[in-house]
């Protein structure tokens, strides 16, 4: 999931990344919190404390129905189009007005990643060696409008994701298996009457829905968990404006939207609680603000103005400063399933030299980058990999091998002038560092990269672009090569809790696309795509652990990446929020689905 992936979006914790989420409660950050002088987070202005609601429930028998929920934020989505979508954000935000056949558990921590039934009755009957999934949709699930939700919506929905022409930009794994020959071309140049000629999937009636894949793929259900699998139905279909306003098969609906200002949801009178076991629909209204400055908008979080960050990246440097010495009650510090790095596009030269690569990893001070990106705490540990604690087959800091964390962890110049003798270039050479423009930690963690590099010879000037437009910046390999972007400052968390799930879009060959592209290094390795080919051909879980540790050491001996740091953030938790918690489901985030208020004025 990109960035805040996010997009996404979607892992375990595995027990140790519990452990370590544990000890961070212990781990003072100094100050008080909120006036009762106390670190334990007990706090005067109703926070539940420090590290009250990370992997537990924190004031869950307060919630009330009513009032309006206030996020913030300093980034609006990629786009609100269930189709489109690929912040995690986006995928947590959206189960207010988009369902699927199953989603994730609304608990926290752990349990929050596995699957529950939302639209179908149950969890899907699997027939065939994997290869046939058949779901029957519940009773009384409704549009915003009362029309009953069926299982052609679902069909046209998924069949969105075929129109990558009109709608790039989201996760294209349904496409992938169930027309990996891509025969089908979407529903927009569907000649069918119906529109619904994708044979993979059978509508025999109403409320049944059959997908038949080419080939079994043991993560096919956590697929259908995405956003991109909610349905859509034809005749409200706007094509690449839905975004502006989707048609909602949740608890809350559209009221307003004005991009990059304001979002506002209002509750959908037709949707039923007894038809979604998930949605508890707490408040009356949704409200998102969004600010040009994470600073301003931090200030406004303590000082009470809203609830809580939807971007769930953590505070910004002077928010967390101020809130960890008088508001530390109102915090939480969990474990993301998010690796941030720097990453070399081949297409911009010296990059397509992998010694020229590997000069700018030995040449970065590693302790800097961790520090801009918030310290241990705040930022992470030290990334000497690229697979996230979270994903089964990741070693954590034992598999370093550059060691990053260690002898290497404040830069190591020698080696960085070896790698660029070995390069062709021993006198360094210029580059342009890519970096959102909306977010100061981004831009800390840039200027740190920078100053370590002219160290050993590289010039790296900054450009920074407007991070509301991503997947049309840096995610069109065209645009990076034309303005010469060489190292691109990005993060991502796993898509669904799986190398698949994380890694395929990243370094997959058949993952490279025109617009909305996440293979930023372009990585063609007929190594890493045959092993992608085994792990989605294996069903024997112990073989898909040894599989995705594979694929990980080939990223890494490639060069293709920097990692930053195994993410952690602070976040802030308003004081009047209720059934708030974080969840292993969407990277650490906050559960937005349940969130309540205290009080419903």
């Amino acid at each position: 999931m990109t960035t805040q992936r996010t997009s996404g979006r979607r892992k375990q914790a595995m027990a140790a990344a519990a452990v370590v989420a544990a000890l961070l409660t212990t781990a003072a950050c100094g100050g008080g919190d909120g006036g009762n002088g106390g670190g334990d987070g007990g706090s005067k202005n109703g926070a539940a404390g420090f590290d009250a609601a990370n992997n537990k429930v924190a004031q869950a028998d307060l919630a009330k129905k009513g009032g309006t929920l206030k996020f913030a934020g300093a980034q609006d989505a990629d786009s609100w189009d269930t189709t489109r979508g690929y912040y995690g954000f986006m995928w947590n935000f959206s189960r207010y007005y988009a369902r699927q056949l199953v989603t994730n558990k609304a608990e926290p921590g752990a349990a929050g990643a596995e699957l529950a039934p939302d639209l179908a009755a149950g969890l899907a009957e699997v027939s065939d060696d994997g290869k046939t999934y058949t779901y029957t949709l519940r009773d009384d699930v409704t549009w915003e409008d009362g029309k009953p939700i069926t299982s052609k919506d679902i069909k046209y929905g998924i069949e969105r994701v075929w129109a990558q022409d009109v709608l790039a930009g989201g996760p294209v794994y349904l496409k992938d298996v169930l027309d990996p020959e891509g025969k089908y071309q979407g529903p927009y140049k569907d000649k069918s009457k119906d529109k619904l000629g994708l044979k993979a999937i059978e509508t025999p009636d109403d409320k049944t829905i059959v997908f038949k894949l080419p080939k079994a793929n043991s993560d096919f259900e956590e697929m259908l968990a995405l956003v991109s699998a909610s349905p859509v139905r034809q005749d409200k279909d706007t094509k690449s404006k839905y975004g502006l306003h989707p048609f909602s098969s949740g608890p809350y609906k559209f009221d307003s939207y004005e991009p990059g200002k304001s979002l506002k949801l209002v509750r959908n009178e037709n949707w039923k609680q007894s038809s979604d076991p998930v949605r508890k629909a707490y408040p009356d209204a949704i409200t998102v603000n969004f600010f040009s400055n994470a600073n301003d908008m931090d200030q406004r979080l303590i000082n009470g103005d809203y609830d809580l960050d939807i971007n769930q990246t953590g505070m910004s440097p002077q928010g967390r400063t101020t809130a960890l010495k008088q508001h530390k009650g109102n915090l939480d510090n969990p474990v993301s399933g998010y690796v941030r790095y720097a990453v070399f596009p081949q297409s911009v030269k010296p990059f397509d030299n992998e010694n020229c690569r590997k000069a700018v990893i030995y040449g970065a001070d590693h302790v800097s980058l961790q520090t801009a990106r918030g310290g241990p705490i705040a930022g992470g540990d030290i990334g000497t990999n690229m697979l996230p604690p979270s994903v089964p087959g990741a070693e954590g800091q034992k598999y370093d091998p550059y060691e990053l964390a260690g002898a290497n962890k404040a830069g190591n110049a020698a080696k960085a002038k070896e790698a660029l003798k070995a390069c062709g270039k021993p006198n360094g050479f210029k580059t342009t560092i890519a970096v959102r423009n909306n977010k100061p930690v981004e831009v800390a963690t840039a200027e740190s990269l920078q100053a370590s590099l002219k160290k050993v010879g590289i010039e790296a000037e900054i450009d920074q672009y407007d991070g509301s437009q991503t997947s049309g910046i840096i995610g069109s390999p065209s645009n990076v090569k034309k303005k010469g972007y060489g190292i691109i400052i990005m993060g991502w968390g796993p898509d669904f809790p799986t190398v698949q799930g994380f890694g395929l879009p990243l370094w997959d060959s058949s993952y490279i696309l025109e617009s909305g592209n996440n293979n930023y290094a372009l990585i063609k390795d007929k190594a890493i795509d045959g092993l992608f080919d085994d792990y989605v051909n294996t069903l024997d879980d112990a073989e898909k652990t040894q599989i995705s540790t594979e694929i990980n050491h080939k990223v890494m001996e490639g060069g293709y990446y920097l990692p930053f740091v195994f993410e952690k953030f602070i976040n802030w938790r308003g004081s009047r929020l209720a059934n708030v918690y974080t969840s292993d489901g969407y990277s650490g985030m906050y559960d937005f689905v349940n969130l309540g208020l205290k009080s419903a004025k």
